[in-house]
């Protein structure tokens, strides 16, 4: 398995990983706006996103953005998707994929990670722990939709 930061000609591929992710998370397939998304992310440099590949297949994607911590004064990174294709689930390549978030964590001297997941994401909320993420109980969080 080769871990590698996505380019461009990736974005078939990716675009296809990225619609199984957002229908995991019920909403509708829609390839075409995934991939308009995926492209507008990775020319603007608006976010990192490292995939897993086997045999020239794109297996598993992260996806990370840059934000800020006013109160740390430095750069974070909110880790946003992570998804592996369920045929390849079970070998490792998720933490594979969070090991590679957290070098680009430390190689940009940033404060570190941070992520949310569903209440209901039974292998996520088991995964994260596993990987070194802690639970902050002592926070809450809010949202606004337009």
């Amino acid at each position: 398995m080769i871990l590698r930061q996505a380019v461009l000609k990736d974005i078939k591929q990716l675009a296809a990983l990225f619609n199984q992710y957002r229908i995991f998370y019920e909403q509708e397939s829609d390839i075409k706006a995934a991939v308009v998304f995926l492209t507008q992310r990775l020319k603007k440099e608006e976010s990192i996103i490292f995939v897993a590949e086997e045999e020239n297949i794109l297996i598993g994607f992260v996806q990370l953005y840059p934000i800020f911590s006013s109160t740390r004064m430095k750069r974070l990174w909110l880790l946003n998707d992570l998804f592996v294709n369920p045929k390849y689930r079970g070998k490792g390549v998720s933490i594979k994929l969070i090991d590679q978030a957290k070098a680009l964590a430390k190689n940009t001297n940033s404060a570190g990670l941070i992520l949310e997941t569903a209440k209901t994401n039974d292998i996520g909320n088991k995964l994260y722990p596993k990987t070194g993420f802690v639970l902050d109980k002592g926070h809450n969080y809010y949202s606004w939709d337009t």
